[in-house]
């Protein structure tokens, strides 16, 4: 009997389910696709925000991913909140002394939506040097960007993703979602040039766990042997359906998440 392919996500722990290891798994879920998880870190944080970070211990997340990658047939990795330098460095070493190694999605969890910078220079400079070599697709939104490249502000989305295939990563997903307009476009770039996806913005607070979700999805549909170029575009309609099926709930008081289950038919619906 053939083992299972899995997803695993490497990430920080949101107790209010939107984001972090508990937005990838139901993502993955989703999808139909096996998850498991590497907790780098425990947080204090509801749809109001974060107010309290408990790294795990750097040596320990090594411990968690080497059990899991020695057992279970992890074909791709999501890599979220690292959270320290240490944690991105032992990350790095495990998956470097893989002899075959599972794809990596990156989604480097380094500036929150307030602009505010999650982590410090050492930290991004690992992830920067470290794990953006090993990743066969990063996926940064602008301000994560700019930070990676050493840039006040990114302007062509296009051109930014071409210096992070520079820096050694297989593809680049640049999301624009940021930006003001009536839609939100992200841009692939990777070696067949460069794929601009749009798709109509949702009028909705909330947004909590969005980029989880589409880095999940993306590494989901990796797990079942989907072209990259396929995988982004099918990732991208699902959290647009997503966000259109959480925009009317009230999860919390605060920016509430997107509705990863909304394609589950159920007599009830989704929550």
């Amino acid at each position: 009997m053939n083992r299972v392919p899995t997803f695993l996500s490497v990430a920080g722990s949101d107790p209010s389910g939107g984001a972090g290891v508990q937005a990838d798994l139901k993502t993955a879920s989703a999808f139909g696709v096996y998850a498991g998880a590497v907790l780098t870190a425990l947080t204090v944080q509801n749809t109001q925000g974060v107010s309290g970070v408990h790294p795990v211990p750097a040596a320990f997340v090594a411990d968690q991913l080497a059990a899991v990658l020695d057992d279970l047939d992890v074909r791709v990795v999501k890599i979220g909140m690292l959270g320290t330098a240490e944690v991105a460095s032992v990350v790095a070493e495990v998956l470097a002394a893989r002899t075959a190694p599972p794809l990596v999605v990156l989604d480097p969890v380094m500036v929150a939506t307030s602009g505010d910078r999650l982590v410090d220079d050492d930290t991004v400079t690992r992830i920067r040097d470290r794990l953006l070599p090993l990743s066969d697709v990063v996926t940064p939104n602008i301000a994560e960007t700019a930070t990676l490249l050493g840039l006040d502000e990114v302007g062509d989305l296009a051109a930014a993703g071409a210096r992070l295939l520079g820096l050694g990563a297989g593809a680049a997903l640049v999301k624009g979602g940021h930006r003001s307009g009536p839609t939100s476009t992200d841009v692939l770039v990777d070696v067949d040039g460069v794929l601009e996806l749009a798709a109509a913005r949702i009028d909705t607070p909330h947004t909590h766990g969005t980029g989880c979700t589409l880095s999940s999805a993306i590494g989901a549909l990796l797990v079942r042997d989907m072209p990259l170029r396929a995988a982004v575009g099918e990732a991208k309609d699902f959290l647009t359906a997503a966000l259109l099926a959480g925009a009317g709930r009230r999860v919390g008081h605060g920016r509430g998440p997107v509705d990863h289950l909304h394609a589950w038919v159920t007599g009830r619906g989704s929550w």
